[in-house]
């Protein structure tokens, strides 16, 4: 019997493609969409959202991106945020050693709990954060009925 020896990082499998499906793994994983080519990175920002007595707030990291390039949309029970966050070119004829910052068009969409008054919604964008308030619709806020005594 003979032994053979073991060599994880061979010429059979590049660590290049380990790298990528690691990174396509953990991209699923936290959220991220998948790319749909060799080489693309589709990056989506995170969100949050919640809701109060009167409302849906949902808030969304788009740093980098000015408000011309954001665009809120609601189509019946789903809240859409799109935009694209232009890259840097200020570097030139440079060796990257790391590159972790997305660039690109990204398209985030929401359902949405509960039916919202469309004509009453407000978005803000401060300090790189978007927020979305979303107004309850007025048939299903709690309404308190008063109990007399007969």
């Amino acid at each position: 019997m003979a032994l053979i020896r073991f060599r994880p990082f061979s010429n059979d499998l590049p660590l290049s493609d380990i790298q990528s499906q690691m990174n396509r793994l953990f991209d699923n994983f936290l959220g991220q969409p998948a790319s749909t080519e060799v080489g693309e990175r589709v990056w989506a920002p995170a969100a949050d959202m919640y809701e109060t007595k009167n409302e849906v707030v949902v808030r969304a990291e788009l740093p980098g991106i000015t408000d011309k390039d954001i665009h809120v949309s609601v189509t019946g029970d789903l809240l859409t945020i799109q935009g694209e966050r232009r890259g840097e070119n200020d570097v030139q004829d440079a060796s990257h050693y790391r590159r972790e910052r997305w660039f690109g068009k990204f398209v985030r969409t929401f359902s949405l709990p509960m039916p919202v008054e469309s004509s009453q919604i407000k978005a803000t964008y401060r300090d790189g954060v978007l927020t979305v308030t979303l107004p309850k619709s007025e048939e299903i806020k709690a309404k308190e009925i008063k109990v007399e005594a007969v």
